[in-house]
């Protein structure tokens, strides 16, 4: 029965990253024929996109409260996204950074990570008459916050020199049909894989925190890891950095913020030491843009991010 598991949780994870693929090409197809502009298709669908898995996971997982994957899934993700995924690709080809990017992308990451930490412990800040959770107003202030970076993404968009992606263009009946096939087949088969997830994790007596922040978040990671990597390997370093800031915003903002509409999300406090290096990570990637070349993410700093992923891991074992 636990091979069954293993077999289902892996190809659940293949079809769902496979799922988002068709989502993502019927949505951009169906934006080509309305006119829409590639570098808003890039920086909206297909940015965006990437997070799919996580997003479909968190609200199969607010559905059935199990708060542990829904906060391990995008804490994981987004140490994952900057950590792994970064440093790996940072060791293809160096990374260069726009000035926005790192004055403004990468700081507000930052920030979304900071108001993150500060909601989940009113506790800590408000004294113990307040429980530790994050609860729909804090999720509705989420959402806010993530409207603000849809209009900076609008303004940025307008002044950018527009890049030309290879986006295939689909009938309109087709495109239609990869949108609606990538839905039906992303909650079914993120369905499929938090249930499996949750019975290794009982099976192999660990908790849903630490399976949520390792498997669950690696995996649905997966499409940024590809992303990314391919981006530097062409070095275009504008999407490799973009795809991962982009997602992490998104994951925070965007994906909790649904997340506690549909239940408040309970939060147990051994969560702060992962969202303190998320802050570390985030903070690192920032001192990273004035250490060696400027403004560029080089071998010895991707380096000296994978070492720091493969110690949290190993911390965060000794604590499952």
């Amino acid at each position: 029965m636990f091979f069954l598991q293993v077999i289902i949780c892996l190809v659940s994870l293949f079809v769902l990253i496979k799922s988002a693929d068709f989502f993502v090409a019927g949505s951009s197809s169906i934006a080509k024929h309305f006119k829409v502009s590639q570098i808003v298709i890039g920086l909206t669908l297909v940015s965006m996109g990437t997070s799919l898995p996580e997003l479909v996971i968190n609200i199969i997982s607010s559905f059935s409260k199990h708060n542990d994957i829904v906060l391990g899934n995008i804490i994981g993700s987004n140490i994952t996204n900057i950590l792994l995924i970064l440093g790996i690709s940072g060791l293809i080809n160096p990374i260069v950074v726009k000035k926005n990017t790192t004055y403004k992308e990468i700081p507000f990451s930052f920030f979304a990570a900071f108001i993150l930490f500060i909601f989940l412990n009113d506790d800590l800040i408000n004294g113990s008459d307040f429980s530790n959770s994050l609860s729909r107003s804090e999720g509705m202030v989420f959402l806010i916050f993530f409207i603000f970076f849809l209009y900076y993404i609008i303004k940025i968009a307008k002044v950018e020199p527009v890049v030309e992606e290879n986006i295939k263009i689909f009938s309109f009946r087709k495109s239609i049909l990869f949108i609606i096939a990538g839905m039906i087949f992303l909650f079914v088969s993120a369905k499929f894989f938090v249930s499996s997830a949750i019975f290794i994790a009982r099976f192999l007596k660990i908790s849903e925190a630490f399976i949520s922040l390792t498997v669950v978040a690696v995996g649905t990671s997966l499409p940024e890891l590809v992303t990314s990597a391919v981006a530097s390997y062409k070095k275009n370093s504008d999407i490799a950095i973009g795809n991962i800031i982009g997602s992490n915003i998104f994951n925070i903002l965007f994906i909790l913020g649904i997340s506690s509409l549909i239940n408040n999300v309970g939060y147990k406090q051994f969560f702060n030491f992962d969202i303190l290096v998320l802050l570390y990570s985030t903070f690192l990637l920032f001192g990273l843009m004035f250490l060696g070349k400027k403004h560029s993410i080089g071998k010895k700093g991707s380096f000296f991010m994978l070492i720091s992923y493969l110690v949290y891991l190993y911390l965060i074992t000794l604590r499952k």
